[in-house]
């Protein structure tokens, strides 16, 4: 099971049965996972370039640079990865899943068990340091601490169950909201450490950092692609392009003119009569074939 390589039993448990949404830091186990990934392997694929370059992220204090400051001829540049991080930058190595084997696996067998799409990046951070700052995400978070120690300030959600296309930070994003955090203080402070997990649920507000840390961070987040009855929905609805009705053209005047209203009514009553002539339980096992194999679906 991969998600034991990520969390200890009753953190395992807590994603199957309950999908908290609460923070909540595990304890873990060294395993094949710190094998793999460790300080000299990730110190490896930045020494190597073989992330590809638009996989890598450099930010510092919230503000990302443009790409271009870390290739050369389109491709990664170590040497300039390296002066970057140098000189205070956090490098983000993304979708570690496509570049590593080992990961690809882990990622496919979390899939298996939770149904769920998801994807990995690491994030390397210079002692004293901020990469990202106060924002929140999507899905689900597992926090893996692979060396040094990084603090979280943690808020909570300022707007429920936020989706890709639904109250996402940069969508609602308003400049009083860092100041309102920091003068209320965060809700829930951790100081994350090797050998330690921390189970992030979507919309909780983060600041991670190493400001007051000695040493560099390394930290691997798994981000969980949550399915919710909207995915459900866009299913059921996808499944009309195998009618021909669904499918004719619709003339310029149809849309534009006044008898738009009607083509709403028309659509509304097939889509009806569709639903109601589906199989559910053929419906249901497509949609589990769906949710093992569907790699890049957005919440």
């Amino acid at each position: 099971m991969s998600l034991s390589l990520l969390l200890p039993e009753p953190g395992v448990t807590a994603l199957l049965t309950s999908w908290p949404d609460e923070p909540c830091v595990y304890e873990r186990e060294a395993g094949e996972l710190d094998r793999v990934i460790n300080p000299e392997s990730i110190d490896h694929y930045l020494e190597t370039g073989c992330v590809p370059a638009d996989e890598i992220a450099v930010v510092s204090n919230g503000a990302a640079l443009h790409p271009d400051r870390h290739r050369t001829a389109g491709r990664t540049d170590p040497a300039k990865l390296r002066s970057l991080y140098e000189d205070g930058h956090t490098i983000r190595l993304g979708n570690l899943q496509r570049v590593v084997p080992f990961l690809a696996d882990v990622s496919r067998d979390i899939q298996r068990e939770t149904g769920f799409s998801n994807y990995l990046h690491a994030f390397v951070t210079p002692p004293g340091r901020q990469g990202l700052r106060h924002h929140w995400d999507q899905q689900m978070a597992v926090i893996v601490q692979i060396a040094g120690i990084k603090r979280w300030q943690l808020w909570r959600p300022m707007f429920p169950s936020p989706m890709r296309a639904y109250q996402e930070s940069f969508r609602v994003w308003d400049p009083g909201f860092i100041p309102q955090w920091e003068a209320a203080g965060p809700d829930l402070e951790v100081d994350l450490r090797p050998g330690q997990s921390l189970l992030l649920p979507r919309g909780w507000v983060h600041n991670p950092h190493t400001l007051d840390a000695k040493a560099r961070s390394i930290h691997l987040t798994f981000a969980i692609r949550e399915r919710t009855p909207v995915w459900i929905a866009e299913q059921l609805v996808g499944g009309v392009i195998e009618r021909d009705a669904f499918r004719r053209v619709m003339l310029p005047g149809e849309i534009t003119g006044p008898q738009l209203p009607r083509h709403v009514r028309d659509v509304r009553q097939a889509l009806v009569e569709h639903l109601a002539g589906l199989d559910v339980d053929e419906f249901a096992r497509f949609l589990v074939r769906v949710a093992v194999s569907e790699k890049e679906y957005t919440t």
